[in-house]
């Protein structure tokens, strides 16, 4: 197969998407393909007609969906484009933005040479969202497996990992952990930006409750990887999902987390057997009750985990070779 590697465009910074794309272009460094990398500043030094492959949400390309439309969409105008979308939209956009992001995430994908996606769910949003029924290539996202040399004892907190922002599943775990008699918290990470207020009302709403509510704030990723390892019952509870870094770290921190079941959720644990604990969502309580008292449950106990970043660079290097070609 002769590899035909694009340009990867990486944007800076810690947004989520930013650094998965920088991720993803390390472990194609990895796999022994040359690909050439560039920021925004770089952008106009490369010769039009260049193949160029970019991560794609509307939140990381402009300050509303119609600046990132014209951003993307120009790029697209000058080179063959291919792109993972990110957070493709859907009824939990809200009916001001969702219409707003289908046709940022439409344009897009029409002006693309070349769509992929992070998951089967995604590719069936974007169908069932109007966005797009063309070509589409499910790339899953990878766990890179480190999971601790020895299991901490569990600290009697239920966990929610990643940025805070309404949606995310920080209400549900809150409302699980007070049905199931449990009285901690661990929102493990930091408010999105923009939802500081909402993270101080979710903070008031435990205390009122009667649940000691912890914020880690922003950690890197080994103080994040020992903090996540004490947890006592780490939880998916998503209501907005595409596809989930947060589950992907539980994982690869050896974690089985409970996770709240939807298409998504269901792709996931049929991806790798055996890594977490799907449940209905009137089930939570109860399995969070039943998480405390077997704490051995909350591992899985399998290294490596399947599709690791290794796997996932040469399934995009031969994406490339097949759309580039």
């Amino acid at each position: 197969m002769r590899v035909t590697a694009p340009v990867l465009f990486l944007h800076p910074g810690p947004h989520g998407v930013a650094a998965y794309g920088r991720d993803v272009a390390s472990a194609v460094a990895g796999v022994g393909v040359s690909a050439r990398s560039v920021g925004p500043d770089d952008l106009a030094s490369l010769e039009p007609g260049t193949p160029v492959h970019a991560h794609v949400t509307d939140r990381l390309w402009g300050t509303s969906p119609e600046d990132a439309t014209d951003q993307v969409t120009a790029l697209a105008r000058r080179h063959p484009l291919t792109v993972t979308l990110h957070d493709v939209p859907q009824a939990s956009d809200g009916e001001r933005n969702r219409p707003r992001r289908r046709a940022f995430y439409s344009a897009v994908s029409h002006a693309a040479h070349a769509v992929a996606v992070n998951s089967a769910h995604e590719r069936a949003l974007l169908v069932e969202e109007g966005v797009w029924d063309g070509p589409v290539r499910v790339i899953p996202l990878p766990v890179a497996s480190r999971p601790p040399r020895e299991i901490p004892p569990p600290d009697g907190a239920v966990g929610v990992l990643g940025y805070f922002y309404p949606g995310k599943g920080h209400d549900e775990a809150l409302e699980a952990t007070v049905a199931a008699g449990l009285s901690r918290l661990t929102v493990l990470g930091r408010a999105s930006d923009g939802h500081a207020a909402d993270l101080e009302a979710f903070l008031r709403r435990a205390a009122d409750a009667g649940v000691v509510a912890d914020v880690t704030g922003w950690l890197d990723d080994d103080e994040m990887a020992a903090r996540a390892g004490g947890i006592a019952v780490p939880v998916i509870a998503h209501r907005h999902v595409s596809a989930s870094g947060s589950l992907a770290s539980w994982i690869g921190w050896g974690r089985k987390p409970i996770a709240v079941r939807n298409r998504y959720v269901d792709e996931m644990a049929a991806l790798r057997p055996g890594t977490l604990t799907p449940v209905e969502p009137g089930a939570l309580a109860t399995a969070l009750r039943a998480a405390t008292a077997d704490p051995a449950g909350t591992w899985h106990g399998i290294d490596p985990v399947p599709l690791g970043p290794s796997d996932v660079a040469r399934a995009y290097v031969r994406w490339w070779a097949e759309v580039l070609a």
